[in-house]
């Protein structure tokens, strides 16, 4: 079949347009997700896994840094495969593995957040990386191809009634941004937002708002979506879009936008925008009812469509330290 190869693309100025024209294309394989990554500590590299002809089989944008002993390397949303690589997807991941050269106390994490294919599932199964799930990787997925009045039908009566005041509230705007000034405005506005729902909650978040800020703005797979009071904004809901599936990615309000229902009338407007054009799915963005009832609550409302999210891969060239690494994840 010939020998792959591994090549370095890290400062292609083409890379995005090269992973977004694959099959599971989606934001945590593109160079802006990686900047941020850069930017709040990660090494970031990008390859291309070339066939013996030159043919790309697979791109990968991966993360690295030191702990103790050895390092940490994580590949989120990817390998993203080619359609001629997952014909080869074995070969392709035995490629990625060599170019990494893991040593004794490195650790590898693939998360295909929600971008998995069965191809990549046997060839991780076949090199050895062993899965990693915790009750907190769970979400709600929304079947987009049902008609308006079914999606209603399913909701929750309170949820429903809910929206339905929200809708026929003349004090309420729902903008959907698309100017680089009005994005960052929102961006900013969200930050605020998010900053005292984490004090009022006491909850911790690894997002590094500042660090994201120009990046988010800039990019054109993120959607910004805001609710106004009296076009004063109570809440800006930040959504990833790929071909197929549209995931809520981060959403922070204030007290007014619970008081007058602007998280529903928000989703309400996202999944028709979604249906127009085309998407099938939309991810609520996970689930913890344990940890965080209340988001859960709001979530269930609408759907209860619950899946399990994909799993972390781990591999490492030193059989207990995988063990142990995968025992203490999976009790958490």
């Amino acid at each position: 079949m010939g020998h792959l190869t591994a090549t370095d693309l890290t400062d292609d100025p083409n890379w995005d347009e090269r992973v977004w024209r694959q099959p599971g294309a989606n934001i945590y394989a593109a160079r802006r997700w990686g900047e941020y990554k850069r930017r709040v500590g990660w090494e970031v590299r990008r390859i291309a896994v070339l066939g013996s002809d030159g043919q790309a089989l697979a791109y990968a944008q991966y993360q690295r840094r030191r702990c103790g002993l050895g390092h940490v390397v994580l590949a989120q949303g990817c390998p993203v495969l080619t359609r001629a690589g997952a014909l080869r997807a074995e070969a392709v991941f035995r490629a990625f593995l060599d170019h990494l050269g893991l040593r004794r106390f490195d650790l590898l994490g693939v998360n295909y957040q929600q971008f998995q294919r069965p191809e990549a599932v046997l060839a991780l199964l076949g090199h050895g990386f062993a899965p990693i799930v915790t009750a907190r990787m769970h979400t709600l997925e929304l079947d987009l191809t049902q008609g308006p009045d079914r999606l209603r039908d399913r909701m929750e009566g309170r949820w429903r009634d809910v929206l339905r005041a929200a809708e026929a509230n003349p004090d309420l705007d729902t903008v959907l941004l698309t100017e680089p000034a009005a994005r960052l405005a929102a961006f900013d506005t969200f930050s605020r937002f998010y900053a005292d729902l984490k004090r009022r909650k006491g909850f911790r978040n690894t997002l590094d708002t500042a660090a994201y800020r120009d990046l988010a703005a800039a990019d054109p797979h993120l959607l910004f979506l805001e609710v106004r009071e009296r076009g004063e904004p109570i809440l800006v809901r930040i959504v990833h879009r790929a071909a197929e599936r549209w995931t809520d990615f981060y959403v922070a309000s204030n007290e007014r936008a619970k008081a007058t229902g602007a998280g529903r009338l928000a989703v309400w407007r996202l999944i028709e925008w979604a249906r127009e054009e085309g998407c099938r799915i939309l991810d609520l963005g996970g689930i913890d009812p344990f940890g965080n009832p209340g988001v859960y609550e709001f979530k269930r409302g609408l759907c209860r469509d619950v899946v399990t999210a994909n799993p972390l891969w781990l591999f490492s060239r030193t059989r207990l330290l995988r063990r142990a690494v995968t025992g203490f994840l999976a009790a958490r």
